[in-house]
């Protein structure tokens, strides 16, 4: 039997599993996998091994520094400080190379210690770091020591099967948090799982940036066109070949498969989206791939190449840890791969250093994870399981990079100010009604003008109220669009978009489910919500702000819409526009003074 392949047992198991699940969903499906789980054996580090690493001619790979530990992510600040988190250990270490000889100087100093430290970011003198559930920041004092360490957020999601959470800051000034998800193909209960998050750099704010993306731990801003890029890693247990771990441009508001979708397109067999939306609908809603490299490789940190010390052709170009696999055999990864750009686009993803794995795949001695590019050029990688960093240098004759500049913030600018600093939807010209008398608009919960009850805030329990309006003569349909004109920086802030609802309903129940399609009232969809979400968001201004002011907006419509459920307000409005009967609101207000007990 071909080594590491699962026993006959295990893959009746498996595919037991898989019948069992869709005789329940009753759509036929039918799927053999064969699958393997190898792990190679672990070898300690040896001048020997290191002298067998493979790299571009003209480079070179020597150890930074050694016996560190789990050594995963790695920061490095402007004054050429490297910071590597431990998740193991529950730390940050400090490492200098005052001499510039391409060895840390000294034993490494703890300058945080936090349980499941690791992600890392520098802006200015500031150093954060992220845990599972927290982010933390501190001042990083003259001599790279940290001053105290203050939470900044404490509310990321529970963890699961990822729970490394990751963040950079983009050029547009924001912090960008990577969580991963729970599962390996699921549908989550916490939207903020699974996705890339955007947050003001004090944590008082954030929103969804990107959803459906497995665990996208390496992402990093193109120095010439300032998009988004994201590895992200495929799911597991669907052979040796499948799924390629993906390259993704990441915008603002797009979904990008996961877990129903993969790859190209492809349909992942046993999951099943929520409220009656087919794998067709979901795949139509998400973005592909750009490209695929190697299933399993298990890709980590990224970075595009900023330094000035590598040959000219790299410019432009990034490079990635792969931690390497354990469900494929033979085994992918461990290596550090080069991602070529040609005019700002992706053309290609292949090997840049290898050598970590020996005896024919069979052993390794590294698992590459953290990666930085050094003050002076050179690439720092961290292998999380013999405690290297390594150093990875040109010394050859090649024309050098310029040293790259910041990356535009234009890019990452213009998606945050989509629908910003426009009109509620009752005001616009989309949305000019056709000389029918005003929606009355009313709720059990309160009364025009006055205080939301604390349960539907964000606050609390952050279920919708009850909702209810006079029938329309002529109507095909409603829609709903609940905005805060008072909000900042988003202003309005989109708190819940509704349409197709059916002519015959003119109510809905208190605690509607937050997804992309109801199934009661049926056929219901939900849009994207300024918070990221879909379904509704309960008010959540800021602490000590004056009261804000929600309103509640229901349009009648000539006629049903043809509109996915992953649009916006400004997509919804473009499609009613022409089709708005009769109009009307109902605003409540809401104002959070202290916070609130945790419960």
């Amino acid at each position: 039997m071909k080594a590491g392949l699962l026993g006959a047992a295990s893959a009746a198991a498996l595919l037991a599993m898989l019948t069992a699940a869709h005789a329940q969903q009753g759509d036929g499906t039918e799927v053999q996998i064969t699958t393997n789980v190898f792990k190679p054996n672990k070898l300690p580090t040896t001048t020997d091994r290191i002298g067998q690493l493979k790299v571009p001619e003209g480079f070179s790979v020597q150890p930074f520094a050694q016996g560190l530990g789990n050594a995963r992510i790695i920061a490095v600040s402007n004054q050429g400080f490297v910071y590597v988190s431990r998740r193991e250990e529950g730390d940050v270490l400090l490492l200098k190379d005052e001499d510039g000889d391409g060895k840390a100087d000294k034993a490494p100093v703890q300058v945080a210690s936090r349980a499941q430290a690791h992600g890392l970011a520098v802006k200015g003198n500031k150093l954060y770091l992220v845990t599972v559930k927290e982010v933390f920041v501190a001042d990083i004092k003259q001599d790279g020591t940290l001053g105290p360490l203050e939470m900044i957020i404490g509310d990321l999601p529970d963890a699961g099967q990822h729970p490394n959470r990751v963040m950079a800051f983009g050029p547009d000034g924001m912090l960008y948090i990577s969580v991963g998800s729970t599962c390996n193909a699921c549908n989550e209960s916490n939207a903020e799982n699974a996705t890339i998050l955007r947050a003001t750099p004090d944590g008082k704010s954030r929103t969804i940036f990107a959803s459906g993306l497995r665990n996208t731990i390496g992402f990093d801003w193109s120095p010439q066109t300032g998009e988004l890029w994201g590895l992200d890693h495929g799911i597991d247990l669907l052979g040796d070949e499948v799924q390629p771990e993906e390259l993704n441009r990441l915008e603002q508001g797009r979904q990008y498969g996961w877990p129903h979708v993969y790859g190209k397109g492809d349909i992942y067999p046993q999951s099943t989206p929520v409220g009656g939306v087919t794998k067709e609908q979901w795949r139509a809603h998400s973005q592909p791939m750009v490209l695929g490299y190697t299933a399993h490789a298990a890709p980590m940190q990224m970075k595009f190449y900023t330094g000035a010390s590598f040959p000219a052709e790299y410019a432009g170009d990034a490079f990635a840890t792969m931690r390497g696999s354990w469900n494929r055999n033979p085994a992918s990864g461990y290596e550090v791969v080069r991602i070529h750009y040609e005019n700002g686009q992706p053309t290609t993803i292949e090997p840049f250093l290898t050598g970590f794995l020996t005896d024919g795949g069979k052993t390794h001695f590294a698992r590459p994870v953290g990666l930085a590019v050094a003050k002076d050029g050179a690439l720092l990688m961290a292998d999380d399981t013999n405690g290297v960093i390594y150093r990875i240098a040109y010394s050859g004759n090649a024309e050098k990079t310029a040293a790259a500049t910041m990356p535009p913030a234009e890019p990452m600018q213009a998606q945050a100010a989509k629908g910003v600093g426009v009109p509620i939807a009752i005001d616009r010209p989309e949305t000019n009604a056709k000389l029918q008398p005003p929606i009355k608009v009313s709720s059990e919960a309160f009364s025009a003008d006055q205080t939301i009850p604390q349960q539907h805030s964000e606050y609390a329990d952050g279920v919708s109220p009850v909702l209810k309006w006079n029938a329309v003569t002529n109507a095909a349909s409603y829609v709903i669009i609940m905005e805060d004109p008072d909000s900042k920086p988003i202003k309005p802030f989109v708190h819940w978009l509704a349409w197709n609802i059916p002519s015959t309903v003119t109510s809905l129940p208190e605690g509607l489910q937050e997804q992309l399609r109801l199934t009661e009232p049926e056929g219901v969809s939900q849009g994207r919500n300024s918070s990221g979400t879909h379904g509704y968001f309960g008010p959540k201004p800021p602490i000590g702000d004056p009261a804000h002011h929600y309103h509640i907006q229901v349009l009648a419509l000539d006629q049903m819409l043809d509109l996915p459920p992953t649009s916006d307000r400004d997509a919804l409005l473009a499609a009613v526009s022409g089709h708005v009967i009769a109009k009307g609101e109902l605003v409540g207000i809401y104002q959070q003074k202290i916070d609130p007990p945790k419960q």
